[in-house]
């Protein structure tokens, strides 16, 4: 067989799962970036096709791709591609015959897959597919078992489940290279995991975030707001160093009542370290700590090389830092207020997220990234509302929409300069920090947007309100009726 330095510079096919759209072209970029290589997509490239075709890659670089995205289903070996069964006639008999020769030698075993993208075939229509390709000189024996070889016949019937054509918008040939990492999202899944709470990360989010943050074997990764440690355990399994803090003293302790179904307390055993024990990354664990995000409690250094994170927006976790009799301003002589000094006070968003680029440019090493969630009210949202930092360049804005109003965006910066003294305040002094603080407001728009929808669905009763009321204070965008 040909070695994969003697067959560089081939055309690769990546079908992506058609889901997350927005999250996809990130993902690639930082994982072909992690080996030193652009994105050259080729042809008339469209971002939300499921088929993408690649330049410029070898075969080794494929692989490392596939062994990391959460994103991409399948990757092959581009032989032959068309409009028609003809057009893809003609182009598997322009490809190189050295090329196919390797794979289809008379000592080789292989089977043909037939995939269909928006529309199902019957399983004659399957084999007619497979007995039309009888002009390829397979020259090996056929195992449908455990075959050397495996190729697949791929056809793009669009987008569109309502406007299916009856025949195929484009067909593909190749050789199959390697699947992705779709199976994390299953084995990983929050609902299985020990340790868990209100607002635990998806694991297929989690594993996207480390991807964009080009989290890599033995690198250090930080999360501000750690909570119950979904993100390490995606970076733990990258082989990554993990550590966190969190205001929370309960969920870093893995104390006080369970957000488990019918689990009134959290168990002994119920904490970050333990979910990393569960997937066997416990010797990637530094620690956690309670710490205030506001507060500089690390020394002045660069210290990780990624720093991910999930921030509280105001909904299901509250956003809160500490307080002291030094952030309490006295009042006039002669005139009274209430003396009680608390011991948390309102962390802003506005706040939390200018601390947390002021963070990363001091703490990230040179090339390090950030990537962190930014909520939005979309009626609202332009790109000037995402906050900048001088160290920081914006490398991608990726968004989820959660409701018809609201949605979180995925940002992903990367430190390109060493922070000065003046840089800490560049935001304050920018005239594009102002429509930050409208961020301030999420909490109530949220709820503003999720009322509206409960009142224009109909006149509700007492007990109607008090249900919809109960589900929003919980973060759950849901509006119930009870006929009384």
């Amino acid at each position: 067989m040909a070695t994969s330095s003697s067959r560089s510079c081939l055309q690769y096919l990546l079908h992506l799962a058609q889901d997350n759209l927005d999250f996809r072209l990130p993902e690639i970029k930082a994982l072909l970036a992690l080996r030193g290589k652009p994105f050259h997509p080729s042809g008339n490239f469209q971002e939300k096709s499921p088929f993408w075709c690649l330049d410029g890659l070898s075969e080794e670089n494929v692989r490392g791709v596939m062994a990391r995205s959460v994103c991409a289903k399948s990757a092959f070996e581009l032989w032959g591609h068309g409009h028609t069964h003809s057009e893809l006639r003609t182009s598997l008999l322009n490809y190189p015959s050295e090329n196919m020769s390797p794979f289809m030698h008379k000592d080789s075993t292989y089977r043909i897959n037939v995939y269909t993208f928006n529309k199902t075939l019957e399983f004659v229509d399957r084999i007619k597919r497979i007995d039309a390709l009888e002009y390829l000189s397979f020259e090996g024996a056929v195992s449908l078992k455990s075959p050397q070889h495996i190729f697949c016949l791929l056809e793009d019937y669009g987008t569109d489940p309502n406007d299916i054509p009856e025949h195929p918008n484009y067909i593909y040939f190749g050789r199959w290279i390697a699947d992705g990492q779709r199976e994390l999202i299953r084995s990983h899944s929050v609902k299985n995991r020990h340790f868990i709470g209100n607002t635990s990360m998806d694991a297929g989010l989690s594993f996207i975030m480390a991807n964009h943050a080009k989290v890599n074997e033995n690198d250090v990764v930080f999360d501000p707001f750690v909570g119950t440690g979904s993100l390490l355990v995606a970076c733990s399994h990258f082989r990554a160093y993990v550590c966190g803090t969190d205001i929370d003293y309960n969920t870093i302790h893995g104390r006080g009542r369970s957000s488990r179904t019918n689990q009134k307390w959290r168990g002994p055993d119920e904490n970050i370290r333990a979910n990393l024990r569960q997937y066997g990354t416990e010797e990637m664990y530094l620690d956690v700590m309670v710490s205030d995000a506001s507060k500089p409690v690390w020394r002045e250094a660069a210290l990780f090389d990624a720093i991910i994170t999930d921030p509280p927006y105001g909904i299901r976790e509250s956003t809160r830092r500490t307080g002291s009799h030094k952030d309490v301003t006295r009042p006039p002589d002669g005139i009274y207020l209430e003396s009680h000094v608390p011991v948390s006070q309102a962390y802003h968003l506005s706040d939390i997220f200018t601390d947390l680029l002021n963070f990363s440019a001091h703490h990230l090493v040179m090339g390090g990234r950030l990537v962190y969630w930014l909520p939005v009210y979309r009626p609202e949202y332009r790109e000037e509302t995402v906050p900048l930092h001088p160290c920081l360049r914006l490398v991608s804005n990726c968004e989820q929409t959660l409701s018809s109003h609201t949605s979180r965006r995925l940002i992903t910066m990367e430190k390109i300069k060493k922070p000065e003294e003046i840089d800490s305040l560049a935001p304050l002094a920018d005239p594009r920090f102002s429509p930050y603080q409208g961020h301030n407001a999420f909490r109530e728009k949220y709820f503003s947007g999720l009322n509206k929808r409960c009142r224009e669905g109909g006149q509700q009763t007492g007990r109607q309100w008090r249900v919809n009321q109960s589900a929003a204070s919980r973060g759950k965008c849901v509006c119930v009726f009870f006929i009384e």
